[in-house]
């Protein structure tokens, strides 16, 4: 595959090398942007292999919780201009969007927009409408809808509205777990985790770090067994970055997210929403 600029721009974006490196890695490669990405790790040149792949574009999010805690939204609708998206008509569509699927819980955005609106006949047609009045394209993006079993849910909405997070917790919805619920929701947004254990990183992806820790420590002079040492360590210290259990707490960077966990209480799962971020 013939490698253009607009590719090599796409991986500096995401890696943060230079242009020779990426057009290098690109060839190497055969175009292929994400094993680029490996190579350039491998080699040291990437000095930020981002996990999220932002677009460029605006919106909200909106999340939507029961009072018993045990069902929960999230909902991304999008627009092209941040002007649109602070409108009271944009806002005011997001909002009826994300009680439609928060009562009707369609399993499908095609589901979605086949169901009755308040404001037309379906969510389709008041989508088309809304076009025609601020005259952006609009999307509802993507949808999530979860149901707690023998704990709570909790939600978390950063200023802006750009970013999401459900959290369920698994214990007694109490004021003190609430408050935990809470932080650790804050956590996810701020820290962007991937899993909530160790236990929950594929095989696949540990032999796939593992193997370019070797790679740049073998690439920096270290003989076989001390390369081996290096990937381990690094392997500990990128737990930490993406676990959230692993992670040092936003509100004390001495603790760490599990130490906040008492004995009943657990962290089951999440689910972040970040504006216009890859869905890959």
């Amino acid at each position: 595959m013939a490698v253009t600029s607009e590719m090599v721009k796409q991986l500096r974006e995401k890696t943060g090398a230079g242009m020779m490196d990426c057009k290098k890695a690109l060839d190497e490669s055969n175009g292929n942007l994400e094993i680029a990405i490996e190579v350039l790790r491998k080699k040291g040149a990437a000095t930020a292999a981002k996990r999220a792949d932002k677009a460029a574009n605006e919106g909200t999010i909106v999340a939507r919780i029961s009072e018993d805690g045990k069902h929960g939204i999230l909902v991304e609708v999008n627009c092209e201009t941040d002007f649109v998206a602070r409108g009271e008509d944009f806002t005011s569509f997001a909002q009826s969007i994300a009680q439609i699927v928060f009562e009707k819980t369609p399993k499908t955005i095609d589901d979605l927009l086949a169901m009755p609106h308040p404001e037309a006949k379906t969510v389709a047609v008041a989508l088309s409408d809304l076009i025609g009045k601020v005259g952006e394209k609009l999307e509802i993006r993507r949808i999530f809808d979860l149901n707690s079993d023998g704990g709570f849910l909790q939600q978390y909405i950063h200023m802006g509205a750009k970013l999401g997070v459900i959290v369920e917790i698994g214990a007694e919805m109490n004021s003190v777990n609430k408050t935990l619920a809470r932080d650790i929701a804050m956590q996810i947004a701020a820290m962007s985790p991937i899993v909530v254990s160790r236990e929950n990183v594929s095989k696949e992806l540990i032999a796939k770090e593992l193997e370019i820790y070797r790679t740049q420590a073998k690439n920096e002079g270290k003989p076989d067994q001390i390369a081996e040492k290096i990937a381990n360590g690094r392997l500990e210290k990128y737990y930490q970055e993406v676990v959230l259990l692993e992670q040092s707490f936003i509100k004390d960077a001495g603790k760490a997210v599990k130490e906040l966990l008492s004995p009943n209480v657990t962290v089951k799962q999440f689910k972040r929403f970040q504006l216009g971020e890859s869905m890959n």
